[in-house]
């Protein structure tokens, strides 16, 4: 089985053997974020295929050579970011993500959830990698299902609870999975918070399901998101992140704590998204 990931404006990339087999159009013409980062003034398949081969050769990505560990940020505000300081203030107890080569991961390490999502875009399927899945565990992380490499955020949930943790961070992409896990949280007496990634694309109907049972949403190059979210915290207005519920706004207060770049604060009606500044193509 190959794997598969969507990333830089929702382009469908298929790896195997460590070789990019395939790259799709992506549905982006322009993100102001890898504008920023790296550069990119138009999103193309060959740019695609640069990046995720970047991705590759420099931090083993879908390889037996993965990088787990990383404390360094690439976002100030990134999901793994936002994880990675509610587990270092205790805000945390453990979180729900996914990892090229395991699958869903439950982990309370702090530098292996960065490690692990620093660097992640949409992962859409993947098989298992026996020296990744010995790195979690050697890491303090939890592999799901090691032997299919099973993305079931849910199911991590379930599994994270049948640990003894109670106060879970989930990275879910899709509102019928969001729905589950706010079900197994009542089912479960959890304090969960859900963190909708990999956004761009969504229907309006769908952008409804997510902002109704997620805590974080990050709105990708989603129209609909945009136009609909209404939350209490936003960070950025580029790729605006959104705080959707109190838990959320805390959770993503513990993050604030460590930036060490000043941080302006305000009061306004939110959302603010600027035309000039979102992606070009939005979806």
């Amino acid at each position: 089985m190959p794997h598969i990931m969507e990333l830089l404006g929702k382009a469908r990339v298929v790896v195997k053997d460590g070789k990019v087999m395939e790259v799709g159009p992506p549905e982006v013409e322009w993100c102001p974020l890898f504008d920023k980062l790296k550069g990119i003034r138009k999103i193309t398949a060959e740019e695609v295929r640069k990046n995720i081969e970047f991705r590759i050769s420099d931090f083993g990505l879908f390889t037996d050579k993965r990088q787990l560990l990383e404390l360094d940020t690439y976002v100030a505000f990134g999901a793994s970011e936002v994880m990675m300081s509610g587990l270092r203030r205790g805000f945390l107890e453990t979180t729900v993500t996914v990892c090229d080569g395991a699958g869903t991961v439950i982990s309370g390490n702090p530098a292996l959830v960065q490690g692990i999502g620093g660097r992640m875009s949409g992962l859409i399927e993947t098989e298992p990698i026996p020296e990744t899945i010995k790195g979690i565990r050697v890491n303090g992380g939890t592999v799901l299902d090691p032997s299919s490499a099973a993305i079931d955020p849910a199911g991590g949930v379930r599994k994270a609870a049948e640990m003894g943790y109670k106060r879970i961070a989930v990275t879910i992409a899709d509102a019928k999975t969001a729905k589950e896990c706010r079900e197994i949280e009542t089912e479960l007496g959890l304090d969960l918070i859900v963190i909708a990634v990999h956004v761009t694309g969504v229907s309006q109907e769908e952008a409804r399901g997510l902002l109704e049972n997620s805590d974080v949403i990050i709105s990708c190059a989603s129209r609909h998101i945009r136009e609909l979210a209404k939350p209490l915290v936003q960070v950025a207005v580029a790729i605006p992140l959104f705080a959707l519920t109190q838990k959320g706004k805390e959770l993503v207060i513990e993050r604030a704590k460590d930036i060490e770049r000043p941080i302006l604060i305000n009061t306004m009606e939110l959302p603010v998204v600027p035309g000039e500044k979102q992606p070009k193509g939005l979806v």
